[in-house]
């Protein structure tokens, strides 16, 4: 009698505690059911979190100095120190590498190849860098990029604008992968011209695919592709901020006194402690090179028997011990190239501009989508591309947020400030020029802080210069635990499962 007053009270508990579990969520505002056809379909997403792409790390953001932390033996005065703020960010942990570039042409050739050849002619990386008048590099043009040797050595002979290519190549190669890993779209290797997967037609609705399984449609019951708003799909590959990749760079998390407060025990000159380039901590590897740099006149890696970084050129990307932020060669192998348009920064400038203190940069170009009479984008370009146009400055005179269409020269060269750039006769500057930052192979010791930096002309390349992308992080700074309010995630996260992970 017992067992059966115990099983029937068990049964009377399901039947009062399954309906609750089967509840829907409703909203705080109206008390609408989220995610039920019947009350009108209006979705509510179960998001987990933005997922880590491919070799990418997430940086915190925070605030720092920005500028140079040593002495500016150049005295250029153009990276005179400012307090500014960082927003949290992804990082690739290494330099693109040849491989990764070689992948890159590879697909180009076979979906373009055919039809616009002048786009993979276009994207391939100019070899003739490593030639000199004075010097036997020949060896470098043919074999550099090609031979498998040099597959995990960074890319170089890649301009600004080639770069920019490939983040955006990189972006759609990896959203079409979450979408085949999904179950939503089949791999499909016929994709030709303009009829190849891009991230922007595709919620666009001007790319369907070959596809496997779309996704339910709360509102009637059917089948849809993916939205933006379904979070599935990751931001943009790009390459990052000059303030992103300093921040990254100085990695000064690892100085951090404790885990209680915010202060910062050291400053920083390089992307580690100290203030040599030499490893300091008591074991084999004490007094060994940090980073490949050029130690002084004609020595590029030492003397044989003990070579100092082992690299009279490049190194490979994973070659040297990664920063505090888990990044390799943020200091020396090659310089990266940054979004930024250079600039000066002179104390006349830093006080008209000191109020962006937050997420600095320069080289603002605005777009807009090219829409058609019923507010849709219009038909794709031959490359399968949303087109866009640049905003005028006329369009947006009315607004109070900001006042030009494109913002090269906000208070930097134009008729409002105090400096004019005239390309060729009074300046080497132009609307060009986009930062470089990290130093080089070929360069000294005072290059590798991160606080230096230099400049060149965006659609020339060198033997000295590479790069490596970024993305930017939606919602939660400190990663997908982050619940907000004022308080501190341990540095020993869970990570989260996932093709990436």
């Amino acid at each position: 009698m017992k067992k059966l007053l115990k099983l029937s009270s068990i049964l009377l508990l399901l039947v009062v505690f399954l309906p609750s579990c089967k509840k829907s969520e409703r909203s705080a505002t109206t008390g609408w059911k989220y995610n039920d056809q019947k009350w009108g379909g209006f979705e509510k997403k179960s998001y987990e979190g933005q997922v880590t792409g491919p070799n990418l790390v997430l940086i915190e953001g925070g605030t720092f100095s920005m500028g140079v932390t040593d002495q500016d033996v150049t005295y250029d005065w153009n990276a005179i120190p400012r307090r500014v703020t960082v927003s949290s960010f992804y990082m690739d942990e290494t330099e693109v590498a040849n491989i990764d570039y070689k992948e890159y042409l590879y697909w180009i050739e076979r979906v373009f190849g055919e039809s616009y050849p002048e786009v993979y002619l276009n994207a391939l990386p100019d070899t003739l860098v490593w030639r000199e008048e004075l010097a036997y590099n020949e060896p470098f043009v043919e074999t550099y990029f090609r031979h498998p040797s040099y597959d995990d050595y960074p890319v170089v002979g890649v301009n600004w604008i080639q770069a920019n290519e490939f983040c955006q190549w990189r972006t759609d190669r990896v959203n079409e992968a979450i979408l085949i890993e999904r179950g939503i779209l089949n791999a499909n290797m016929e994709q030709r011209d303009e009829e190849n997967f891009n991230t922007e037609a595709y919620l666009a609705n001007k790319y369907q695919g070959d596809v496997k399984k779309n996704l339910k449609d709360m509102k009637t019951g059917g089948e849809r592709p993916v939205k933006f708003e379904d979070g599935i799909l990751l931001p943009s590959y790009r390459l990052p901020t000059e303030a992103e990749w300093e921040y990254a760079a100085l990695a000064l998390v690892g100085n951090l006194a404790s885990e209680q407060d915010e202060r910062i025990t050291d400053r920083r000159i390089y992307p580690w402690s100290g203030n040599t380039v030499r490893y300091q901590k008591r074991d084999k590897s004490q007094g060994r090179i940090l980073a490949n740099f050029k130690r002084g006149r004609g020595d590029y890696m030492g003397m044989a028997g003990n070579l100092n970084d082992q690299a009279h050129i490049t190194a490979p990307v994973r070659k040297f011990l990664p920063n505090d932020f888990g990044l390799y060669n943020m200091a020396g192998n090659v310089n990266e190239w940054t979004m930024d348009l250079y600039r000066p920064l002179t104390s006349m400038t830093l006080r008209d501009v000191e109020n962006h203190d937050l997420n600095p940069y320069r080289g603002g170009k605005f777009k807009t989508k090219i829409l058609d009479e019923n507010g849709a984008p219009v038909d794709k370009d031959s490359l399968g591309r949303i087109r866009y146009r640049y905003v005028e400055d006329d369009e947006v005179a009315t607004r109070e947020n900001y006042k030009r269409g494109q913002v090269y020269n906000y208070l930097d060269g134009d008729k409002e400030s105090y400096v004019l750039y005239d390309y060729g006769k009074t300046s080497l500057i132009s609307d060009k020029s986009r930062v470089i930052k990290g130093g080089s192979w070929a360069d000294r010791a005072f290059w590798l802080s991160p606080g230096a930096r230099r400049f060149k002309e965006e659609d020339k390349s060198d033997r000295t210069i590479g790069f490596r992308c970024a993305m930017t992080r939606t919602g939660g700074s400190t990663g997908n635990e982050d619940t907000g309010g004022n308080t501190f995630k341990s540095k020993k996260k869970k990570k989260k499962k996932g093709m990436f992970k």
